[in-house]
């Protein structure tokens, strides 16, 4: 391959080996999701039996017409994905299991309010309920029983 060249590709930051596994992983990427979208494809023409469109255009030209490991590079070279050295991406991990941990800390101490006040509706609701629900029982034994005290009487 000519272009581009492995030190466009590393920006000097990275050797061979670094771009190979990162190539290979995004590689990897854009096969999985080219499957998908032809699974998809083959299911949508499974259950369509009258559609005119072929399968080939239900799938992306770029993940269709070229080798993934091409595509792999290509994207790489524009910045769709980024290479990381380890410290880096335990850093980010870091990160958002820390904007993780303060999400869910902010979601657990606004929820007793909103679930007091909310259980208390709850209850008075079922109060409410449960006692028009047993007047509806009353009246409906009381009809049942008339009629079949009519039908006895007959």
């Amino acid at each position: 391959m000519l272009y581009p060249t492995i030190n466009d590709l590393t920006k000097g930051n990275f050797n061979r080996y670094e771009l190979a596994i990162a190539t290979a992983k995004c590689a990897r990427l854009i096969t999985d999701e080219y499957v998908r979208q032809r699974e998809a494809a083959e299911k949508h023409l499974a259950n369509n039996k009258e559609s005119d469109k072929p399968m080939i255009s239900m799938i992306d030209s770029e993940y269709r017409d070229e080798k993934a490991v091409k595509v792999a590079i290509n994207h790489i070279y524009a910045g769709d994905y980024t290479l990381l050295h380890a410290d880096e991406v335990e850093a980010l991990e870091a990160e958002r299991e820390a904007a993780a941990h303060a999400i869910a800390q902010e979601s657990e101490e606004s929820e007793p309010e909103v679930l007091t006040d909310s259980a208390e509706d709850a209850l008075l609701d079922a109060d409410e309920s449960d006692e028009a629900t047993a007047g509806t029982e009353d009246t409906t034994k009381d009809t049942e029983s008339e009629g079949a005290a009519d039908e006895a009487a007959q």
